[in-house]
This record gives structure tokens, sequence and C-alpha cells, in this order.
């Protein structure tokens, strides 16, 4: 079992007064699946190759159980790394591409023939050894390439976008066997993506990124219940930010008084944010307030509603049995539980 620690991780492309990454610390525990969350640009993929030894940092270090690997070849990290597109062997059969590290190691026929049977039953892909990657789906390519990956027995797993170039189908499909195969294994795994949900569905951890820099690592939930800023919040699908000013545990803002729970947050000018799907229409609850529809849109299960209070609007989900009309006014309820103070950005 292999925990993985980044400590002020850096890197500088030449030619560029912008790090790529810059000072990123983090610790991944042995057997835990870390996702690398952010848009395109923000370091993600260049993290994820430094782990892998594919590019060498500016300056910072790379443990894999207190062992530094920075000056480890990637052949002798004991990593494998499952990039966005599959990248086989066009010319081997699956079996031939799956067993291909083995190979390059040595190992003997009957046992690269032994463990590439169990890879290809892992991944779902039996009695698939004799075809060639022409004859396959994009999800079962990249079935192979996950397998191709596994049978090196690596210390860490190391994942850059496998299911982006799958339909939706097949993405939810790929989610589920890499979540199985990770738990059934118990190997380190890190994987990049830009998808928020995929991130949730998957990571026991999250560390968010914003143009080299950490921004919160966490789990998915401190994620959507306690982000550490509005950029956060919103990146997570945060919608309401009410202005305003915290006082011990009431928060004052123009459109009313709001008891909090029971906060860290130190007192003074900040932002009350709380999920749309945690608004109540009701008025028989504490933090409750009055606004009127301004428009809505169905979303099959749910109804997304825009209200608007004072100054501020509002967003909120209810389920398809309530059926408010623009203009009409509505009672809302803001629990007590479901708020957070943001500092003033």
């Amino acid at each position: 079992m292999t925990a993985v620690r980044l400590d002020k991780l850096s890197k500088v492309y030449p030619h560029s007064e912008v790090g790529a990454v810059s000072d990123l610390s983090l610790e991944v525990k042995s057997g835990e699946l870390v996702a690398l969350l952010g848009p395109s640009g923000c370091g993600k993929t260049t993290t994820l190759k430094m782990i892998a030894g594919l590019i060498s940092p500016t300056r910072g270090d790379i443990k894999f159980n207190d062992r530094t690997v920075v000056h480890i070849p990637p052949e002798r990290r004991g990593v494998a790394m499952v990039f966005q597109k599959p990248l086989l062997f066009p010319y081997m059969t699956i079996a031939e591409n799956v067993g291909f590290g083995p190979r390059m190691r040595g190992e003997k026929p009957a046992a690269i023939q032994s463990r590439v049977k169990e890879m290809l039953d892992l991944v779902r892909l039996p009695e698939m050894e004799l075809r060639r990657p022409n004859q396959l789906s994009g999800g079962q390519e990249q079935r192979v390439s996950l397998a191709r990956g596994l049978i090196i027995q690596p210390q860490v797993l190391l994942l850059d976008e496998p299911l982006s170039q799958l339909d939706a189908n097949l993405r939810i499909e790929m989610r589920e066997l890499i979540l199985r195969i990770q738990r059934k294994l118990g190997i380190t795994t890190i994987f990049v993506t830009h998808d928020q949900e995929e991130a949730v569905m998957l990571a026991d951890r999250i560390a968010l990124l914003f143009e080299g820099v950490l921004q919160q690592y966490d789990t998915p939930k401190g994620f959507y219940e306690h982000p550490k800023t509005a950029r956060v919040a919103r990146f997570f699908g945060g919608l309401n930010f009410i202005g305003g000013r915290k006082d011990g545990a009431r928060f004052v803002s123009a459109i009313g008084t709001f008891e909090l729970p029971d906060l860290n947050a130190m007192d003074g000018a900040g932002q009350l944010t709380i999920r749309p799907e945690a608004i109540m229409f009701r008025n028989d609850a504490p933090n409750s307030l009055r606004g009127t529809i301004k428009s809505s849109m169905y979303l099959g299960t749910q109804t997304r509603y825009w209200i608007q209070v004072g100054e501020v609007e509002l967003q909120a989900f209810t389920d398809t049995t309530k059926n408010f009309q623009p203009g009409e006014t509505v009672s809302l309820s803001l629990p007590k539980e479901r708020l957070w103070v943001l500092p003033e950005p």
C-alpha cells in the first residue's frame, strides 16, 4: 500500500512567467481515491505527469511512503498511467496489448497469459484476447487500457480524464467499473477530471485547482456544505449569495436576519450562501422570508425557480407537485443547518 505526498510542488514551463502548478501540497492516503478537479489549463494533468515522472518539477518534492521519487525514472516508480486516449498498439491483439508490460519485464509466457485473462475478467472483457483494437468500442478500448495498467501491479494508478471521450451511458458504466476495481484492489488512485459530478461520484477526496493553485482539498460533502470561497461554491453549483455581516450566531442582511449554525467563521462582513436544493417553500419555520417568482424551468423530476427577494435573486428547486407562476408571491425558509458564511471576496 502506498501513500503519496506532494510538498510545495511547482512547475514553470520555459518561456512562461506564470506557473502551471504553484506550491501544491497535499497527501493521498494509502488506498485512497483522489480527484484532481478544475477547469482546463488549471494544472491537473501537469501534476499527474509530475507524479508519473513524465515531466520534472521546477521545485518541490513527491514522496511515495515518505521516499522521494523525484529523481527516479518513470519505469521504476511503480506507477501506471491511463491516458485520455487509450493509445493501444493497433497491430497487437488485445491479449498482446494487455500483456505488453510483463513481456517487457521478461516474465514467463504462461504467467503472462494467466494474468492477462485475470485482468480481462476484472474489466469485464472475457474472451476478448484475440480481437484487435479496431474491433472494439471506445468503452472497451478504455477498459483494455485500464487492464494494461493494472497488470503490472502498480503502487499508484493515475487516470488522466479516461472517460471524457465516452458518451453519457458509457461514462456511467466506466465510473462504476473504476470504482469497483479500485475498491477491490485497494490501490492508491489519483484521477484528473474537469467534471464536478464525476469527481463527487468517484473520489474519497477532491483537490480543486484554479490557475495551478490549490483552492480546497476536501471530501465531496465538504465542498457542497463548507466551501472556502464563493468561487469554490459556484464551481460546485452554489448559486445563492447574500451579502451582509456575521454577528455571533446571526447574519444580518438587507433582506433579513438569519440564525446561523455553530460556525467557526469570524464576525464581520461576508456572504451567506445556501444551496438551491436546501431552500424550503414554507412559512412555518425559522429564517423565513417572502419573495416573488420571476421565472421557472422544468427539469423532469424537479422545477427550478428564480425568486426575487428585495435586491437579491435566489434560486431554489422543488419537486414537480408545486407549480408557481411568474409574479406569484411565495414564502421561503432557509434552514439554519444548511447555511454557510463565506469571507468577503
